[in-house]
Order: C-alpha cells, then structure tokens, then sequence
C-alpha cells in the first residue's frame, strides 16, 4: 500500500512539474516580444516584417503594440524605405516624429550635462 501511495504522489509532482515548465515557457515568450507605442500627435504606419510574414499596422497616438517581434523583425515607419529599424523581439520602444526610440534603459555611461564626451556618471 505505501508503494502506490507513493506512485500516486510521484504522478502529481510530474504534472506539476510539467504545468509549470509550460508556464514558465509561455511566460518567457510573452516577455521577449517588442511593445511598441506611438508617443506622437500623429498616427503612424507600422509595416512589420517577421521573416517571410508582413504585416501593416496603424497605431493611433498614445496607443501600445504589444507582443510583435517575438523572434526579431524589420520595422518600417510611414512605408519610408529610409525608416527601417531592426528589432531582436525584446526591446521596448517608441515612435516620436518620425524616429523609433528605445524605452528601456542600458548600461551606457551619460554625458554630464555640457560636455560632449561619454564620460560621465554611470546610469
């Protein structure tokens, strides 16, 4: 009797193992898509290319694209072949006056204010 106990309770540590091995799969590939967010007063053109998929997009002022890029895409802005930014599927970014910005902050040193150098205070 102890052994199917014991069968019994290796069962469910396997199904909860697998459900939260699958949660944790779906959630990462939540987490590594772009969010991208018209900050502007205008409506922009998105046109985004994910391989061999593309797909057009209007996005209104003050609106949010979440969950493109999961595994990295072309952006266009405006169908200008001249406003095209590459996206890894992770970032973060904003679309003010025509240029894509980076939300999410990085590792690099900022200018003190004044100085044209980047040698400045750590972030």
């Amino acid at each position: 009797m102890t052994f199917c106990r014991d069968l019994g309770s290796g069962r469910t540590k396997l199904r909860v193992f697998t459900v939260c091995t699958i949660a944790t799969l779906l959630t990462t590939s939540v987490a590594a898509a772009a969010t991208i967010s018209n900050r502007g007063d205008k409506e922009i053109k998105l046109t985004i290319t994910e391989g061999s998929s593309r797909k057009d997009e209007v996005l209104p002022p003050g609106k949010v694209i979440d969950g493109v890029c999961r595994k990295g895409c072309i952006i266009r802005l405006n169908d200008s072949s001249k406003d095209e930014y590459e996206l890894e599927g992770s970032e973060s970014v904003s679309v003010e006056e025509g240029f894509l910005y980076y939300d999410q902050p990085d590792n690099r040193v900022a200018p003190r204010p004044g100085s044209g150098s980047g040698t400045g205070d750590q972030k």
